[in-house]
C-alpha cells in the first residue's frame, strides 16, 4: 500500500492526498546560493498571477507514491481550474482511481464526488482564496494541487526566506520559450519553467523530502487567460447527490484524542 497521509476526514473520505504543499519556511536569512535573477524571475511570476482577473487552467500531471517496499509508482491525472476573482474557483481532479471537485464562492467550500455522488460542505469561511488555501491542509485537510498558484506573489509566500534559487537554463514547453529555475525550502525541491511571454508557469516539478525515497510530483500547464469565467460555471448543484458530514481535521483529532 502506498505510504501517503489521508488529505480530508468525511463520513466517507471524499479527497485524497493531492500534492504535498510546501511546509511553512522557516525565519532564517538568505543562503548565499540565492540567485537574484532566479528571485526576480519569481516575482514576476507571483505579480502576473495576481494580476489576472480570472483564468482557465488545465494541467497533466504526474504523482508518485511510495509503497510500503520503498518502490515508487508513478500514477497520471489531470487537473482543472477556473477561477474568478480573488475568492471563487472551482477544481477538478482526475485519475484511473479518483475524481473530485471542489467549488468555492467566497463563503463556502462544497468537496463533491461524481462518481460516488457525496458531497460534502463547509460553511462561514468569508475569506479569499489565497487565505482558505493558506490553512486548508492544517485546518480542514484539504490539500489542493497546484494550490501555490494562488500564494506566490503574496506574503504567504516569501521569497526572501528560499534556501537556495537558481536558473537552470531554457526550454521550450508546449513550443513556447520559457526559463527553467530550480529552488529549495525546508522539506521540499522545487522546478519552475516560467513563459518568456506572459510570466505564467508553464511546469513544475516538486520533490518532497518527508519521505526518504523522494517522491515527485509534476504538472504542465495550459493557461486560457481569455475566455470569460462566470459565477454560474462555479456553483455546485447538488441535485441528484447526497450531503454528508463534513468533519475538518482539527476537529477530528480533538475527537480522536478525547476517545483515547
Amino acid at each position: 500500500m502506498p505510504r501517503t497521509s489521508s488529505g480530508l476526514l468525511l463520513a466517507l473520505v471524499l479527497i485524497g492526498p493531492l500534492l504535498l504543499l510546501p511546509p511553512p519556511l522557516a525565519a532564517q536569512p538568505a543562503a548565499a546560493s540565492v540567485d537574484t535573477e532566479a528571485v526576480q524571475a519569481l516575482t514576476r511570476m507571483g505579480a502576473a498571477l495576481r494580476a489576472l482577473p480570472h483564468f482557465t487552467l488545465n494541467a497533466t500531471t504526474s504523482t508518485e507514491y511510495v509503497l510500503d517496499d520503498g518502490q515508487k509508482i508513478a500514477l497520471p491525472g489531470t487537473v482543472t481550474y477556473r477561477v474568478l476573482g480573488p475568492d471563487r474557483f472551482f477544481v477538478e481532479i482526475q485519475s484511473e482511481d479518483q475524481h473530485r471537485q471542489l467549488f468555492y464562492d467566497g463563503k463556502a467550500l462544497t468537496i463533491y464526488s461524481p462518481r460516488l455522488k457525496y458531497y460534502a460542505t463547509l460553511v462561514g469561511l468569508n475569506k479569499s482564496s489565497q487565505a482558505l488555501l493558506t490553512e486548508s491542509a492544517t485546518t480542514y485537510g484539504i490539500e489542493l494541487p497546484l494550490a501555490d498558484l494562488f500564494l506566490w506573489g503574496t506574503p504567504a509566500f516569501p521569497t526572501d526566506q528560499l534556501q537556495s534559487a537558481l536558473r537552470v537554463g531554457s526550454a521550450r514547453i508546449g513550443g513556447e520559450a520559457t526559463q527553467h529555475y530550480a529552488f529549495r525550502q525546508p522539506g521540499v525541491d522545487w522546478q519552475v519553467w516560467i513563459s518568456d511571454a506572459t510570466h505564467l508557469p508553464r511546469q513544475l516539478a516538486i520533490t518532497s523530502h518527508s519521505d526518504p525515497a523522494l517522491p515527485a510530483y509534476q504538472a504542465t500547464l495550459n493557461w486560457d487567460t481569455r475566455r470569460a469565467v462566470t459565477a454560474r460555471e462555479l456553483a455546485f448543484d447538488p441535485k441528484g447527490a447526497t450531503k454528508i458530514v463534513f468533519v475538518p481535521v482539527a476537529l477530528a483529532a480533538q475527537t480522536t484524542d478525547g476517545e483515547n
